[in-house]
């Protein structure tokens, strides 16, 4: 049998100190190569949504029955004057959005809506509708006006509807009113 030799004189001239040393910096790169992570791309900047502009506020459904409509921002108001009295109705710190206004040397009774459309005023009571031709009053701010008589019945409709009665205008946004003295007391100054 043969003794075996680890290498062969031809072989060990291929693994000397020169080739070990290729080899040992050829696996301190690959080691190096394997801890260090390949450069990354940058993320994209997060994306910074942009506020949405808020949706118009929708109105609230309105009921199918008027008499369960909501009532519009305002209070009354009652008041004389040298022409006589007036009741206004609207929000306070603004003008009014509908005055009821007696005119004692004419004696007649002014119903009054803010706005300057010659289209008929709807009134719609407990009681009675009606539709009521009106005229731009020319003043400023703009109102257009009906005129009515101290005994019209439409008045004592108004003044005693249910809680309260609505003035609707085509155009406009209708006024949901409540009934309240203010309206009986200027259609009592007219008739005395």
């Amino acid at each position: 049998m043969r003794a075996l030799t680890p290498f062969p004189a031809a072989r060990r001239s291929l693994v000397g100190p020169a080739t070990l040393a290729r080899f040992a910096s050829l696996a301190a790169l690959a080691l190096v190569a394997g801890c260090v992570a390949p450069p990354r791309a940058e993320p994209p900047p997060p994306r910074v949504a942009m506020p949405a502009s808020a949706p118009a506020p929708r109105p609230a459904p309105i009921a199918a029955d008027w008499r369960d409509w909501p009532y519009s921002p305002g209070t009354w108001v009652y008041r004389r004057d040298a022409r006589g009295s007036i009741a206004l109705f609207g929000p306070a710190n603004a003008d009014a959005a509908l005055t009821l206004r007696c005119d004692t040397a004419a004696r007649q009774i002014y119903l009054s809506r803010a706005g300057s459309a010659p289209t008929p005023l709807t009134i719609r009571t407990s009681s009675v509708t009606r539709a009521l031709p009106v005229q731009p009053t020319g003043g400023t701010p703009p109102y257009v006006a009906a005129a009515l008589t101290p005994n019209d019945p439409l008045l004592e409709a108004m003044g005693f509807s249910r809680g309260r009665f609505v003035v609707q205008q085509a155009g406009m946004p209708a006024l949901v009113v409540p009934a309240w003295a203010e309206i009986e007391r200027v259609t009592e100054d007219c008739r005395s």
